[in-house]
Formats: structure tokens, C-alpha cells, sequence
């Protein structure tokens, strides 16, 4: 009898607000690992039409002409925790269920690894199921910088979203790796190969077509 596949190992991926965590992603796509992404998921999930309904029942104003108004529906969550915890239970499971599926997909192709880009890894506890963790980081106001650059947001506004997760510096303490992504992209790659290094996380061997 052939030997049972040995099982699938995830890497988490997660990082404070414009630290970068969207290019460590592509970074690590490009050398051939499947790449989870989250965020892509939930949206994909709002989309749904009967998440869609039930997101306009609970958050009037949150849908408009059958399609998700994010802002609207941010200005209605963030800083009312009640309501914040009321959006997650909706959405979290239906997240998770879908990048089970995906994980199984992965497993199937026979790919020892999969990566977990979660930007509140942390925050939702979520890193226990992980075999380690990648921590992106970058000086808060490298970080402020980039977010003012290409969202139009305010200082005070990446501020205050900033505030509303984890300390950088507590996330830094809890990776297996931490990224400094304060330098130049041929610095961050460079980090990457020696975070898989020293992981012993096989790129080339995983199979991973790097689709999420």
C-alpha cells in the first residue's frame, strides 16, 4: 500500500494596516504556493443573494439597487462593537466554509502546503490552526502613508482603523517570522525565500497554482 499523504499545512499571512501583506501575498503566489486570501472570500460572500438580503434587513441603507455599499456599511459597524460582532456572525462562518473548501481543493492537488492570508488572523483567534505565522510589518508611518495614498482616507481616519486592531507590536511578538517591509521590494523578496527557508516550506514541490 502507498503511504497516506501527509496532511496539509497552513502558513498563516497577516500584518497591520498597510504593512504590506498584499504584496508579501503576490511574493509568495509567484513561487508557486496556493494563497488564500480572506478578504477576496468575503467578498464573494456579500455578493451572494441572500447574504445580500439579509445584510439589508439588519443594516438598512447598507445595499443599494441589489449591490453592497462597503462604505455605508463600514460608517454603520466600525465603533459600535455590537454591531461590528452582528456583521462578523453573518459573514465569518461563510468565510470559513469556503476557504475549508479551498484548503480541500489544495489537499486533493496533493500540495503540502496552503497560505492563509488574514488580515485579523489574531483577532479572531484563528492562529491556533496555523503550523506558523508570517507577520508583514512597517513603521506606523510608512504604514499611515501608504493607506492615505490610495484610499483618500484621512490620518486620523487609517488612525483610528489601525487602532482597531491588534498592536503591530503584539503581532510581531506572536509571528513565527515577522517581514519588514520598510525597505525595497528586491529586500522583501529576499525576506520571503528566507521565511520559506526557514520553514521548510517547498515551494516548488507544492503543486499550488496560486489561485485563491
Amino acid at each position: 500500500m502507498s503511504p497516506a499523504p501527509s496532511p496539509l499545512k497552513r502558513l498563516g499571512l497577516t500584518g497591520s494596516i498597510g504593512a504590506g501583506k498584499s504584496t508579501v501575498a503576490a511574493l509568495l503566489r509567484e513561487r508557486g504556493l496556493t494563497v488564500l486570501d480572506a478578504d477576496e472570500q468575503a467578498r464573494l460572500v456579500t455578493g451572494e443573494p441572500e447574504v445580500l438580503s439579509e445584510l439589508a434587513r439588519r443594516f438598512p441603507g447598507s445595499v443599494q439597487g441589489g449591490v453592497l455599499d462597503r462604505a455605508a456599511l463600514a460608517d454603520t459597524v466600525f465603533g459600535d462593537p455590537a454591531r461590528l460582532a452582528e456583521l462578523n456572525a453573518l459573514i465569518h462562518p461563510r468565510v470559513r466554509a469556503r476557504m475549508a473548501a479551498l484548503e480541500a481543493q489544495a489537499a486533493a492537488r496533493g500540495e503540502p502546503w496552503v497560505v492563509q492570508d488574514v488580515p485579523l488572523l489574531f483577532e479572531g483567534g484563528l492562529e491556533a490552526g496555523m503550523d506558523a505565522v508570517l507577520v508583514v510589518d512597517a513603521p506606523l508611518e510608512v504604514r499611515l502613508s501608504r493607506v492615505m495614498a490610495r484610499s483618500g482616507l484621512s490620518r486620523d481616519e487609517v488612525l483610528a482603523r489601525d487602532a482597531r486592531q491588534l498592536p503591530a507590536s503584539e503581532k510581531r511578538r506572536r509571528a513565527t517570522v515577522v517581514l519588514d517591509n520598510a525597505g525595497t521590494p528586491d529586500d522583501l523578496a529576499r525576506q520571503v525565500d528566507a521565511a520559506l527557508k526557514r520553514l521548510s516550506v517547498h515551494p516548488e514541490t507544492s503543486g499550488g497554482n496560486g489561485q485563491t
